[in-house]
């Protein structure tokens, strides 16, 4: 079976489906099996939630205060499971949940999922990638039509229920890209944070 919480960075993160509705082309998982001190992050099938929630128990999460769902998959594509053990983590383990997503659940279920996020997740942080429609679609290559302003509209309706939301771009981008990114965040009023690519 494929690692389910690995650590990575001095964080650990939740390693719960390798279902994904976009094809990035930065994406690590089309040139690594793992990151940090996984063995291998791809699933044969995707844990249950009994597996994850095992896997939690075994860890030691004395020196964490945060689990990132971040895996080798979209977290948000295994909804029930992610809500269902973050709320144990939180309860059990009193650590912050943050989740590392594409933005897409709602095209990707067909409805709203934001509040079934509420009051478990604390923090959400959304792959903006690009600053314009036409380059995300190009870099992202999602599974859906309108998914850029979609992603847009799911970072804007998060305010209203997790405390911090961001948007992320990664530093890879020229500089007129990373300020049109930043100029839209603004005018969002979403953070943008620039991550490095490893």
């Amino acid at each position: 079976m494929a690692d389910i919480l690995y650590t990575y960075k001095n964080q650990v993160y939740a390693n719960i489906t390798n279902k994904c509705d976009c094809r990035c082309t930065f994406c690590i998982r089309s040139h690594e099996d793992s990151v940090g001190d996984a063995k291998t992050l791809w699933h044969k099938t995707d844990p249950s939630l009994e597996e994850v929630i095992a896997a939690m128990d075994a860890f030691d999460f004395t020196g964490y205060d945060e689990l990132v769902y971040c895996g080798y998959g979209e977290p948000t594509c295994a909804l029930e499971t992610l809500t269902a053990s973050a709320k144990y983590a939180k309860e059990k383990y009193g650590v912050r949940i943050r989740v590392n997503t594409n933005g897409l659940a709602n095209l990707y279920y067909g409805r709203d999922i934001i509040p079934a996020l509420a009051g478990i997740v604390d923090s959400v942080s959304i792959s903006l990638n690009a600053p314009t429609s036409e380059e995300y679609d190009k870099v992202t290559r999602p599974r859906f039509t309108g998914a850029f302003d979609a992603l847009l509209q799911f970072a804007s309706e998060c305010k209203d229920y997790i405390p911090d939301v961001r948007l992320t771009i990664v530093d890879v981008l020229p500089q007129d890209k990373i300020e049109a990114s930043q100029a839209l965040a603004d005018s969002l009023g979403i953070t943008l944070r620039i991550r490095k690519y490893a």
